[in-house]
């Protein structure tokens, strides 16, 4: 399967590890951009709006966090999804890049095999519309097409991963949908990350949903669930 041309930005300083990313995913039939500072990978984004970043997170010039948060702050770059690929393993920064929207995080070192399988399945994610054009449910609306979020009358901007996860949960208006489909159904069946991503990116949801928060309700050991009631304050 190759990558029809899709374009992926990778920001890192290594210039051997760039030249290696750069090849494998060429050779799987992606456009690649490369930028070794912050800066530039923020101009480069802007200018040139790629389908999917690979961001270092100690890079010269601007922090891999804040070309996250300035990233997933604008609306017409936020849909775009972000691996944070880096040295840094802690929980605390795992933590934090998925806080900030990223919708992967891989640790060095790694496998260039897997990480190109991690990019074609987000990719897969972001492309994919199968359903209906527009999912309603308890004032909750997604143009699956369009790309576009609405609470009422309020425009809602998500991440790509966010507004998967939200598209899930709309198919399934009123059902629960275990942790482990979501987790298949978003990130992939070859995923290898945790629960508590799941968690977090569905923290990060409710935030975005505001007065429709308690809509999402967790199911404890098994899921979670849109709740399909009559339109008002919340769901509770």
């Amino acid at each position: 399967m190759t990558g029809n041309g899709a374009r992926i930005l990778i920001v890192d300083d290594d210039s051997d590890l760039v030249d290696l990313l750069s090849f494998n995913l060429g050779s799987a039939g992606y456009e690649v951009l490369c930028e070794a500072d912050g800066i530039a990978g923020l101009e480069r984004c802007g200018r040139d709006n790629p389908n999917l970043i690979i961001l270092d997170l100690m890079l010269p010039g601007m922090s891999g966090f804040e070309v996250l948060r300035r990233v997933k702050a604008e609306p017409q770059s936020a849909v775009i999804p972000v691996i944070i690929l880096t040295a840094k393993g802690s929980e605390a920064d795992r933590v934090r890049g998925l806080e900030l929207g990223a919708e992967d995080y891989v640790t060095k070192p790694f496998s260039v095999r897997e990480l190109v399988l991690r990019a074609r399945t987000l990719l897969a994610r972001v492309a994919r519309s199968d359903g209906p054009a527009v999912l309603r449910c308890n004032g909750i609306s997604i143009d699956v097409t369009g790309y576009q979020v609405m609470v009422g009358e309020r425009p809602v901007q998500l991440t790509s991963t966010e507004f998967n996860l939200l598209a899930c949960l709309l198919q399934n208006c009123g059902r629960v949908v275990p942790r482990v489909q979501l987790l298949s159904n978003v990130w992939g069946t070859s995923y290898a990350g945790t629960a508590r991503t799941l968690d977090t990116h569905i923290q990060r949801l409710r935030e975005k949903l505001r007065e429709r928060a308690d809509c999402v309700q967790t199911i404890r050991g098994v899921g979670y669930k849109l709740e399909p009631g009559e339109p008002g304050p919340t769901c509770a």
